[in-house]
């Protein structure tokens, strides 16, 4: 079913009107959400890792995701307040689903000598295996189990154990969200015991999502709703459920949880470990701009800390990673906006405007509104006199 619910002429989406608006979030605690950046620690080579952990303060973040853990990264964040959510590689998945004893090794190196004045709350046993790697599907359950009975017996009970997904290759459909269920070739192979143990342990599901692709694919879909730009009629009904989506984040977020729900699961908090928009592209790739990756991360960090989670689930994503802090190495080959998500520059500065603490910027009609209530306390205060 495509995406597009309501039909307008194309131009009315080019303009911005930033009207209130909510949602009815139908279960669950309100959202406060932690917003994280990932890194690549194989960028140490630009900057020493003390200094990219001063940085990432400075910028207020809450979170960082370390794509590629090495010992040096790890120790650099130490008492900086930052929490860290580490992914093993995939390589190294059959060796720790074999045996316990090499997840307890991988731990002694990378965890132990650390935690806690490195606040590691995380490990996501491989990432988006059924992409990069997918004959290591199968040992990713028993994986995961060595890693969280390894963490035990060294005496660590509060970091959890996950593994990372990517929306596209684990969930059917993004709408409507009520229809959404995982990959029918991976269900019971996979993600049925995955889930089994994420409830089990009390841990997250984690998934890489982006809007920006799903966009790409289907020119039905707006701009501004990849945006979290709130335009006139720049919703989507889902006519299954009842629920009205206002972003297309909130859509593939639920996609996830409905999945989720059908699959027997209901209440797994969702940690989205990657989420982006590139800030160059190639020649068909005009949407990666740094002009929209500013209103994707704006809108997103906005959105997050706004408290209203999505509509199926009032407490949202429990954290959100934003993709990524350096950019790759454009030599790779492919696409070139698959090496520009970088939200700084080598040098460690900006390349556009973001602010992680959520505060709100005056401007458009809520500008306006709060320029006019200072105004009638001030006309209040002089009528007193």
């Amino acid at each position: 079913m495509s995406l597009s619910t309501v039909n307008l002429p194309p131009l009315l989406f080019f303009f911005y009107f930033p009207f209130f608006s909510f949602s009815l979030p139908i279960s669950g605690q309100p959202s406060n959400p932690a917003v994280g950046v990932t890194y690549n620690s194989g960028a140490t080579h630009l900057h020493r890792p003390e200094r990219v952990a001063t940085v990432l303060h400075s910028l207020n973040l809450e979170r960082v995701r370390i794509q590629v853990p090495n010992p040096d990264v790890i120790r650099a964040f130490s008492y900086s307040g930052i929490s860290l959510l580490l992914s093993i590689p995939n390589s190294l998945i059959p060796e720790m689903a074999s045996n316990q004893s090499n997840a307890q090794r991988w731990l002694s190196d990378h965890v132990f000598p650390f935690y806690p004045r490195s606040r590691i709350t995380t490990i996501s046993v491989g990432n988006d295996v059924l992409d990069s790697s997918p004959r290591l599907a199968n040992f990713l359950p028993h994986a995961m189990r060595n890693v969280h009975e390894a963490l035990h017996k060294l005496g660590i009970r509060k970091v959890s154990v996950s593994t990372t997904f990517s929306f596209g290759n684990a969930i059917t459909t993004a709408f409507p969200p009520s229809a959404a269920q995982f990959q029918e070739s991976i269900t019971e192979s996979l993600v049925k015991p995955v889930l089994d143990f994420l409830a089990a342990t009390n841990s997250s599901f984690l998934i890489n999502l982006y809007p920006y692709k799903l966009y790409r694919s289907d020119p039905e879909i707006p701009i501004g709703f990849a945006l979290f730009q709130e335009q006139p009629f720049n919703f989507r009904d889902d006519m299954m459920s009842g629920v009205r989506y206002r972003n297309l984040f909130d859509v593939m977020v639920d996609a996830v949880i409905s999945a989720m729900e059908l699959a027997g699961y209901m209440d797994i908090p969702v940690i989205v470990t990657e989420t982006g928009w590139p800030t160059r592209g190639g020649a068909n790739e005009v949407e990666a701009s740094m002009t929209y990756a500013e209103m994707y991360v704006d809108g997103l960090v906005r959105h997050l800390k706004a408290g209203i989670g999505t509509p199926l689930r009032r407490e949202g994503v429990a954290e959100t990673y934003v993709f990524e802090l350096f950019d790759k190495d454009t030599e790779q080959g492919g696409a070139e906006s698959e090496y520009q998500w970088g939200i700084l520059y080598p040098n460690m500065t900006k390349k556009y405007g973001f602010d992680f603490s959520g505060s709100v910027r005056v401007g458009g009609i809520d500008g306006v509104l709060i320029i006019l209530l200072a105004c009638w306390l001030l006309l209040s205060l002089e009528w007193k006199r």
